[in-house]
């Protein structure tokens, strides 16, 4: 994968154009597994298979796939302790916690408008 580079332009922080760094940043977090590895992860340290537990309904390779994306855009630090088997541990970084406060404000507005939604697709048919 080709990681654009930010070189201090205004048209790499605009969401809108699809050629700026600010969407492929935007495009990578914005994905259903990672906001939830964001919010399983917390405050907490956990393991690779404390996250698989977490993360009900993903799978070992998603969530192998999302954690080195949020650790390649700075979101996770992946700390490897030299024991056999490798014990591995992941944790938010400091961007990573802010932009669990966003994750978390989603979490409360999906939980706030559940019925309103459901009651809407309700009129839609399946």
């Amino acid at each position: 994968m080709v990681t654009k580079q930010f070189s201090g332009s205004p048209d790499e922080t605009d969401l809108r154009r699809a050629d700026s760094l600010a969407r492929e940043i935007f495009s990578d977090v914005a994905n259903k597994w990672a906001l939830l590895i964001i919010e399983a992860l917390g405050d907490r340290t956990l393991r690779f298979s404390e996250v698989l537990k977490e993360v009900d309904g993903i799978s070992h390779k998603m969530l192998t796939q999302n954690l080195r994306m949020l650790e390649r855009n700075g979101l996770v630090e992946r700390t490897v302790y030299p024991t056999v088997p490798p014990r591995v541990e992941y944790t938010l970084t400091e961007p990573g916690q802010g932009l669990r406060g966003t994750v978390h404000l989603m979490c409360d507005w999906t939980q706030q408008h559940l019925g309103h939604i459901e009651e809407a697709r309700g009129r839609f048919p399946s």
